[in-house]
């Protein structure tokens, strides 16, 4: 993928999380952006961070003690970890409910 669709696809991502977190109650679930990274944070001070890995062409999440590296699929319009092919947003809200204790969906 050339650089300039990659960085667009990476923002589009980012911007989207950003929004998707925007309906949650911040006592519950907050967050904050910077260039090309959403830290989403939790009343415990547990922190997870969504970054774009420039150097890789990827997104990269670290969710407690976890870190997932994620590529562009055309074929699935979406971005896949690049071990078991999940998608990176089903794995955001995953994350989330089970720190929150109750299920979100994306």
């Amino acid at each position: 993928m050339e650089r300039s669709q990659y960085l667009r696809r990476a923002d589009e991502c980012l911007e989207r999380v950003a929004k998707w977190l925007e309906r949650f109650d911040p006592d519950e679930v907050d967050f904050s952006t910077t260039d090309g990274v959403v830290t989403i944070e939790f009343p415990d001070r547990a922190r997870y961070v969504l970054n774009r890995q420039t150097a890789a062409d990827q997104m990269w999440l670290a969710a407690g003690a976890r870190a997932f590296h994620y590529d562009w699929s055309d074929e699935r319009g979406a971005w896949v970890d690049d071990r078991d092919g999940h998608e990176l947003c089903a794995r955001i809200a995953e994350a989330v409910s089970a720190k929150i204790g109750r299920q979100v969906g994306f």
